[in-house]
């Protein structure tokens, strides 16, 4: 009879290497497959979010840039000047804003022929630019209005608003320093012997001598042509007719003006100044196909003056600031005679 001898296996010690239960050859490899997914998931939340923080970046530089452009717009050079444009002696002057913080330059047109001479009409006529032009606003146009004027023994004073000069460069800010500027011209033809003052405004000018309206008594009569109140959905809206824009961008680019102009355009009195009732004659003149500044706007405007001599003139078709190239008669026999009835009213009143 035979027997088999079982040599025991030590309890603590566990299998010999001879006798593994499972195999370990593929261990290693594993550990390894794991550690590579842990790194590639890894590797792919960090894209992701790199990718989300780059465009998140872009998305703030493009509405930034959107913003700077609001703030300096392009703006042409001057091309020519009231002697050789149209044969008025005419003299260069320069002179603070009402708020010290700017300085304005522009152009002061007696109405007499000598400009060494102290001016010898008391009426001038304060010129007051759109957004995007200056003085000169060639497509108005400045100089033909000038030489009307002119003709009636008016002074007149055209400046540049900061955002379109070059030698006092300024961000435009919707009206805030601009008005402040509008009431330095106001004070400087005061200056100049005017007792009485008409502020003529193209497009945001004339939003920003309603803004100017608001803080003096010195203007006493306001011409408003294309009458353009900006506030963030007006600015809004024109950009849109460049590139179209989603509609989170407006908060955005507003959210940003501030960086350039350390100011905000929510602080634009846009409801007072439409909602106000001026103690001076306005006319309003606004074309009924204007799609930067809707024509309901200056309706709104002129439904709430009281004075005897407001008025509006509401053009069929007429487009933004292009209203006297396309009515050129009946534009200056209109604001003549309302600059004459004004005129009438003032003496009578000083009387």
């Amino acid at each position: 009879m035979s027997s088999t001898t079982m040599t025991p296996l030590p309890m603590e010690g566990g299998f010999p290497q001879s006798l593994q239960p499972f195999p370990l050859a593929g261990t290693d490899n594993l550990l390894a497959l794991r550690k590579t997914k842990s790194r590639g998931k890894h590797l792919l939340v960090a894209s992701i979010a790199s990718l989300t923080a780059m465009c998140l970046l872009a998305v703030i530089i493009f509405h930034g840039y959107v913003a700077w452009m609001l703030a300096y717009p392009f703006v042409a050079p001057l091309s020519s000047n009231p002697k050789a444009a149209i044969g008025l002696d005419y003299e260069d002057v320069v002179f603070p804003s009402k708020s010290g913080n700017t300085t304005v330059s522009g152009w002061f047109i007696p109405a007499d022929a000598d400009v060494s001479e102290p001016a010898q009409s008391v009426r001038t006529v304060v010129f007051s630019h759109g957004y995007g032009a200056n003085r000169e606003e060639t497509w108005v146009p400045m100089y033909e209005l000038s030489k009307m004027l002119h003709g009636l023994n008016y002074n007149i004073l055209l400046f540049d608003y900061g955002y379109a000069s070059k030698e006092y460069k300024a961000p435009a800010t919707g009206g805030l320093e601009e008005s402040q500027q509008l009431l330095a011209a106001v004070d400087y033809a005061k200056s100049r012997g005017a007792d009485d003052i008409v502020v003529w405004g193209f497009s945001m000018g004339a939003g920003t001598a309603l803004q100017a309206a608001l803080q003096t008594d010195e203007i006493d009569a306001m011409i408003l042509d294309s009458l353009f109140i900006p506030s963030p959905e007006a600015l809004f809206d024109n950009l849109n007719q460049f590139i179209t824009l989603p509609r989170f961008s407006l908060p955005l680019i507003e959210s940003l003006i501030p960086l350039w102009t350390g100011t905000s355009f929510g602080s634009i009195p846009a409801d007072q100044v439409i909602s106000n009732e001026y103690d001076i004659p306005l006319y309003v003149i606004h074309g009924t196909n204007d799609v930067k500044a809707p024509y309901k706007t200056a309706e709104a405007v002129a439904a709430d003056q009281g004075n005897q001599l407001s008025r509006t003139w509401i053009v069929p078709d007429g487009q933004h600031e292009l209203l006297f190239k396309v009515h050129p008669r009946e534009y200056i026999q209109r604001a003549a005679l309302f600059l004459s009835q004004v005129d009438q009213q003032l003496q009578t009143d000083r009387a």
